[in-house]
């Protein structure tokens, strides 16, 4: 199991000298647990985010116990990007853990690869209980069995590993679907009628007679 370090946090309106310092200001908390507050450091974080995300149970050790926790929040700055404060959730042991994790769509569909279609995420992840054994870090989803534009996958149709059970009511709630490709409309071409372009060229030189007309009448008045 992954193991980040801290340290108990005693003093009051450092954290943005932390936050300066390399270091992110923490708290611990869970059904037994009060809330504590720790620094970590946030490179050592980052490592461990990347590896376990919020769906692994990590151990935290805050220099005298060990915690088996989940990294619950994370606040970041808008625009730097820098990691301003985390949540870590203690593990109630013997209680099972109620998390959201991310789906991974495996291969590509036939209706994608043989009739140009998309696919079409509807979920991006999935609420699920389990012991924290058997937690899995994320939901493997294949997508061989959407063959045409009308194939979905639905809830129903998803395999759960051994000990883990899905938080969603609405078992015909669609996880994935294929989209069809968009058709191009074509521009209308317009029929060559040449009957038209002799009316309009017949109605300009009746024009130009008109006018060669009014140009003569205004030189006699003169």
């Amino acid at each position: 199991m992954t193991t980040i370090k801290a340290e108990i946090r005693k003093g009051k309106n450092e954290n943005q000298y932390l936050r300066d310092n390399g270091m992110v200001p923490a708290v611990f908390y869970g059904p037994k647990q009060e809330n504590t507050s720790i620094k970590i450091s946030e490179k050592d974080f980052l490592k461990v985010y990347d590896e376990a995300g919020e769906s692994s149970i990590i151990t935290l050790n805050d220099g005298t116990e060990e915690h088996d926790v989940l990294i619950h929040d994370v606040q970041v700055h808008a625009v730097t990007g820098k990691t301003l404060h985390v949540d870590f959730y203690v593990i109630e042991k013997g209680k099972k853990v109620e998390v959201e994790v991310p789906i991974e769509f495996d291969g590509t569909s036939p209706a994608e690869k043989n009739l140009g279609g998309t696919l079409v995420k509807v979920m991006h992840v999935l609420p699920i209980s389990a012991m924290p054994k058997n937690l899995p870090q994320e939901i493997i989803i294949s997508v061989e069995s959407l063959v045409d534009f009308d194939s979905q996958i639905k809830v129903s149709d998803i395999k759960l590993p051994e000990g883990v059970e899905l938080n969603i009511e609405d078992e015909e709630a669609v996880v994935a679907l294929i989209q069809a490709p968009k058709e191009e409309e074509e521009e209308p071409v317009e029929e060559f009628d040449p009957e038209a372009v002799q009316v309009e060229e017949k109605g300009k030189k009746e024009k130009t007679d008109e006018d060669e007309a009014g140009d003569k009448g205004e030189g006699k008045s003169e």
